[in-house]
């Protein structure tokens, strides 16, 4: 069996991506091959392709970070853990590798996707979904009626979290520039423009301060999410976007924002920060990690299937184009993901 994939060879432009086919192994004890069907562009290979992904793997690698696709043939079964069947439709977690056209995945890994729900609708929801679940109701702990700012609320993220967070109850305030005010309005959120004054701005909209602040811009900007939050609040971190395109060691850059996040946990006054991880937990204490995920990613598919939110595909790119969708997604002009898939060629309005 052969596999089609996109190759990182080194730090570089989008377009030194290349492609390459190699043999694929039969799948081994615990093991599924499965045959792609989408796969998506995230911040995480933005990072990666400028060797700034906190704790990215050597090159040459296949990038891509979630996948949805179906499986095509099993290994000898494993004690433990659910174990999907062939022509199932799965999710996962890659973290590398999604950008193919078959992979050999572990089934512990692999998360059922709700029959009715196309492949390319729950790719948005893999990692984006996950980690604005879980921000929302296990780091921040939102309750219906709060109030919580989601920077970047027409991006990958940013445009789950809101749709999230208003299917929970919450008010939501969302920056985004002043050309995706309108898209940010629809999802249910209070535009605001991320270049006016926007501590000002949420003073006005919440006199009192925020429940959450869920910000993935680091930098200098990171203090004025902290001084939105009401005493109770909680600020939470889950990027450096700022600091993308800056020379500089991309750990050291993710060490220092979890130092000042643990700081200020230290000062007396009631609010608390926290920098959150998708893969933490993971490596100390698996069986719990995939359990917990398999539970986050249902509970997002379910609201996707019942219509409470829906997906929100920016562009759809063949896999031979990932450079191109790589481009995009770095353009600023994304609202919602940039999806991959292995045979597509036109975007989401049939117009690429």
């Amino acid at each position: 069996m052969q596999t089609t994939e996109m190759v990182l060879p080194s730090v570089g432009e989008p377009e030194s991506l290349q492609l390459r086919v190699r043999e694929l192994p039969e799948p081994g004890p615990g093991q599924a091959l499965v045959r792609v069907e989408a796969s998506g562009v995230t911040f995480a290979e933005q990072q990666m392709r400028r060797g700034k992904y906190y704790d990215m793997p050597a090159f040459p690698f296949v990038p891509g970070y979630d996948l949805v696709g179906t499986v095509e043939a099993l290994g000898a079964a494993v004690p433990g853990g659910p174990r999907p069947v062939i022509g199932q439709r799965v999710a996962a977690l890659t973290k590398t590798g999604g950008w193919a056209d078959r992979v050999l995945l572990d089934t512990a890994d692999l998360i059922p996707v709700p029959d009715g729900v196309a492949a390319a609708d729950a790719e948005t929801l893999v990692t984006n979904g996950a980690t604005a679940w879980r921000m929302l109701h296990h780091t921040a702990k939102v309750r219906p009626g709060d109030t919580v700012v989601v920077h970047g609320a027409n991006g990958g993220v940013g445009s789950v979290l809101v749709q999230l967070a208003r299917a929970a109850g919450v008010r939501v305030i969302g920056t985004a520039s002043a050309r995706n005010q309108e898209a940010v309005r629809a999802l249910g959120a209070v535009p605001v423009d991320y270049r006016d004054d926007v501590p000002a701005r949420v003073r006005e909209l919440a006199p009192g301060g925020v429940a959450a602040v869920f910000d993935h811009v680091g930098g200098k900007g990171i203090r004025d999410s902290w001084r939105m939050l009401a005493p109770g609040g909680t600020l939470v971190s889950y990027g450096s976007a700022s600091t993308r395109d800056q020379p500089g060691n991309g750990t050291l850059t993710v060490l220092r924002l979890v130092v000042r996040l643990a700081l200020w946990n230290l000062l007396p006054n009631r609010r608390g920060a926290h920098f959150f991880n998708l893969w933490a937990g993971k490596s100390r204490r698996p069986a719990r990690y995939r359990a917990r995920l398999r539970d986050d990613l249902t509970a997002v598919f379910a609201l996707l299937r019942s219509g409470a939110i829906s997906a929100r595909i920016d562009a759809v790119y063949p896999l031979e184009q990932a450079a191109e969708a790589l481009r995009y997604a770095e353009s600023g002009q994304v609202v919602g993901k940039v999806v991959i898939v292995p045979g597509a060629g036109r975007d989401a309005d049939g117009t690429r």
